[in-house]
This record gives structure tokens, sequence and C-alpha cells, in this order.
């Protein structure tokens, strides 16, 4: 098979690296891609929203399948748009991604379908806003309601914080359209895990938990970030919260959208945090999480190909998920400055010590070529992936690898993975 997959950051570098190991495919395409991509793809210059040089990459190259990895072309709609050409694609249609695309369209989804979830009320008036506030105890969670790659979520610790948050979003649009709506959300208490399905619009198929590292600063201090780390799996969520994830909230979401006549074919990931009153959903996306697909899907044994091709032909039933007993975890090396204002163009060293490591792994997220050279091309740069039969084994060898990689300005974590050592 020739496959093109779309996006250009390290959760597309992990599904490029994944399928490269299938017998079923024989030419992998990227696109745009990056550095690290390149040397098992062939990358082209093609941005994920020129739906036109998509299609002609599709039909001059003979791609079999696409694989859709970033939120952008799946909210513009472009699986309908390749289903309707005829072209198999690997991902949710428009109305089925507005899961993730609209914080409210989810929030309303759940309600309806009694899926376990905080309180919130929907606001597109700065002064109501403002006016709600007045009722409310804090910390409060406010959201913008559209994409707003993963720092549209802010804590607010008291009025005066959530008052500069709706100045920020409502008045300044400093997310555009995506903060056209607001949520106030109560704030829950718990420790937080990302879990995927593959789903293929009846059947689902639960993959390993993780739990990913949002805020940029060690003990979840500062800023939101697109993710700063994460490990798998994670030891204290139960078999019992498992069942329960299946049944109140992945199979009622599945079952609630096709009643709505929304067939949900691809990822669906439910971002959860488990409170006193059992697990709960703080947000769903409709595709691969990053950086959690670059601790999952190294321990996926069962042929990633197969599952895609049954995800699409609608017979995930037939399909048999099967995982390695090891504990993987991703330090993500960003340009310092990251989730602000940062610098490009650093040369990178170190890369080629660890390319033949059976243990590590080192997905590029934002890289590019230049002179001959591998510089850093974004405010995330690289995850170090390892895993080891203990995740203190895993956390020390991703660090180890972390230590061997330069490149100027650089910055990173250094307690990824130390929660799950606490269980």
């Amino acid at each position: 098979m020739k496959v093109l997959v779309i996006g250009s950051g390290g959760r597309e570098h992990t599904i490029v690296w994944k399928l490269a190991k299938s017998p079923l495919v024989k030419k992998i395409y990227c696109a745009p891609g990056n550095a690290g991509i390149a040397e098992q793809a062939e990358c082209l210059e093609v941005k994920v929203d020129d739906f036109s040089g998509l299609l002609k990459i599709v039909h001059n190259k003979g791609i079999d399948c696409t694989i859709v990895g970033p939120e952008i072309p799946l909210s513009l709609g472009i699986v309908d748009l390749f289903e309707e050409k005829g072209y198999p694609i690997f991902g949710p249609q428009r109305r089925a991604a507005e899961i993730e695309s609209s914080k409210v369209f989810a929030k309303q989804m759940m309600n309806k379908y009694n899926i376990p979830t905080a309180y919130s009320e929907v606001f597109d008036d700065y002064e109501k806003a403002i006016d709600y506030l007045k009722t409310q105890s804090f910390p409060l969670v406010i959201k913008a309601d559209g994409l707003a790659a993963g720092k549209g979520v802010l804590i607010a610790s008291n009025k005066s914080d959530a008052e500069q948050a709706l100045t920020h979003i409502i008045k300044e649009k400093r997310f555009g359209e995506a903060g056209r709506r607001v949520l106030l959300e109560e704030f829950l208490s718990g420790e937080e895990v990302s879990m995927l399905v593959f789903s293929d619009g009846k059947h689902i198929l639960p993959m390993v938990t993780s739990q990913d590292h949002k805020k940029i600063g060690d003990n979840d201090v500062g800023l939101n970030t697109g993710g700063m780390g994460a490990y798998s799996p994670v030891p204290f969520f139960s078999e019992e919260d498992m069942e329960i994830v299946l049944n109140k909230i992945f199979q009622p979401t599945i079952s609630g959208l096709e009643k709505e006549g929304i067939i949900f074919k691809g990822i669906l990931y439910a971002g959860l945090i488990i409170t006193e009153d059992g697990p709960k959903v703080l947000e769903f996306n409709a595709r691969f999480g990053d950086p959690e697909t670059q601790v999952i899907l190294p321990g996926l044994k069962t042929d990633l190909m197969d599952i895609i091709q049954a995800t699409i032909d609608g017979r995930l039933n037939q399909i048999e998920l099967s995982w390695n007993e090891q504990s993987a975890v991703c330090v993500v090396m960003a340009s310092q400055g990251y989730p602000g204002e940062y610098e490009q163009d650093k040369k990178i060293t170190g890369l080629d010590e660890l390319k033949h490591r059976e243990d590590i792994v080192v997905f590029h997220s934002g890289t590019r070529e230049k002179d001959g050279h591998i510089v850093s091309a974004g405010g995330r740069v690289l995850g170090v992936t390892a895993w080891a039969g203990t995740l203190k084994e895993a956390i020390d060898k991703a660090y180890q690898g972390v230590g061997k990689i330069k490149f100027e300005n650089s910055y990173y974590r250094k307690d990824i993975g130390e929660k799950g050592l606490c269980f």
C-alpha cells in the first residue's frame, strides 16, 4: 500500500514510524512532514489545509489510504471531501470532528446523553459573563469554544483572573473566532488521564492509558502548552475505571452521535479527570493526542495499518488489540520561550547517538533541514521517548536520551512521569 500521512509534528512522526513497521505498507508520503519524518517517508511541501494540493498528491502518487494527524483539516471537512471523491481516508467527518472543534457542541452532547462531566454555562456576551462571575466560587475554568492549539483553557483562581481571561478571549479576541463563545465551567479536582479508542461508528477498541503534562513548568505550574511530555500506562487507573469509562463515556458518546445522525470513525480521545465521584470528561479530541501518541503507539503489537483499514471498513469487531507489558515515557524538548515567542533555526546535535537504540526513539515535532543540518523549527522541537520494564527505568532512559541532545536555548521539564511513581 501507498499511504499519505497529513501533518508535521511528533504525533505524525510516531504514526509514520509505526506504519513503516507494517508489511502492508510499501511507501509512505507525508505532507508537509519534518526532518525526522523525512528519514522514513517522502515529505511533500503541502500544507495541512491545502485540500486541492493534498488531493493532487493522492491522485498523482496513487495513494491507497490517507491518515489525518492534526485537528485543523478534520474540522474543515477533509474526510468528507476525500470520501466524496472516493479516496479512502482515516479520521472523522466534519460533523463528528465537531466534538473537538466546538467545546459547546461537546458539552451539549454530554449533557443530552448523561455523560459525566463538569457543570458549565455558555456565554457570547462579555457583560453577561462578567455578571455570572459574581455568583461563582473559585477556581473556575474558562474555555474558548473553538480550536486554540491546546491553549484555550484557562483556570482562574479568583474573580480578577477570570475577568482578565474573559477580556482576553471575548474583547481582545486573542483566539479569534475560537473565542466567540466561552464556557464557564466548575473546577474539578483529581488526577487527569488521557484515554483513546479506535471507533468505526459502532464498535470501539480501547488503547492503553496515558497521562499528559500540559503546564510549561515542573510541578504543573505556568502556562498551558500543547503538552510537555507523557507516560503510559497510568498506574492509578484501575480495571474498574476502565469499565466505567468504556460503558458510561465512550460507548454512550459514539451511540449518541449515531442517534444525531453522525457516524464517528477514527480516534476518539477523552481527556478525563478521576474525581471522588468517578471519572468525568474534561474534553474530547477527534484524533491522536500529542505527545500521548509517542508513548501509546510504541507499545502496540497489532499492525496499525490493519486497525486503520478495519476502522474505515466498519469491522473493528474483527480486530483484537495486543500490547506489550512495558512502560513508556516521552520528554518534550522545546524552544525557550514556548508557549510564547521563541527563536528557531537552532542547530541540533546528538541525534545520531540515539539512532540505533532499540529502547529510545526521538520523535521530531518542530524540525527542518537547513544547510545539511537539522535545526529547530517550532515551539515543541523533539519528543524523546523511551520504554522499559518499569516506569522508573523508562523515566531514567528518557532523560539519558535528552542529555545527549543539544540545541541552543532548549528547555524541558525535569519531572515527566514522576506522578506515576507515587502509586
